[in-house]
């Protein structure tokens, strides 16, 4: 149950009162929030949870739904990059500060930003929230777009765990592995 917990109320998608909920002390009551440009493309778990109410003697069963993101990256809001890119991570000697700069080669962000709309950001996707950069600079051969490199500055040690938490993810789902240099 404890796991059940940190999942549903690390979820952006969760909102929480402070309230616990009456018939289930210690579990807050939480309302899922929906966004018209999510990308929503995870896994929705639902869980049923039931307890005696020993004075009435009566069974009460809840519903317990769990919406999990799949990890993904965006350029445009509301569209997933589909090409996996090179990521190179540097960090400072003293481990306070470091950066992640992304590769694209030949982006699917190409194909759609003429219909869908410009490129606004870097936008990293998990079911923490949104890591996102405007450090985003496009790479063009004879006048045809033809790969994007993206910047992201971590500037403290949580920033740093926040940003390698989205990156197993993300490595997980998409087969990469990493390679000390």
């Amino acid at each position: 149950m404890a796991t059940l917990q940190t999942m549903l109320f690390s979820s952006p998608l969760s909102h929480s009162s402070q309230k616990p909920h009456p018939f289930l002390p210690g579990l807050k009551s939480g309302t899922v929030w929906h966004s018209l440009r999510s990308s929503f493309s995870g896994q929705a778990l639902t869980t049923l949870i039931s307890r005696q109410n020993q004075r009435l003697k009566t069974s009460r069963a809840f519903t317990l739904t769990i919406q999990m993101v799949k990890p993904t990256i965006q350029f445009i809001p509301g569209k997933d990059e589909q090409t996996i890119p090179d990521v190179k991570l540097t960090k400072s000697r003293d481990g306070t500060n470091g950066m992640a700069i992304f590769r694209f080669d030949q982006p699917s962000v190409f194909d759609s930003s003429g219909e869908v709309g410009d490129i606004t950001g870097f936008f990293m996707i998990d079911d923490e929230g949104t890591l996102q950069s405007v450090d985003v600079s496009a790479k063009f051969v004879n006048g045809r777009p033809a790969g994007i490199e993206a910047k992201y500055v971590m500037r403290t040690p949580k920033d740093w765990d926040r940003f390698m938490r989205f990156m197993e993810r993300y490595a997980n789902v998409n087969g990469l592995q990493f390679v000390k240099s």
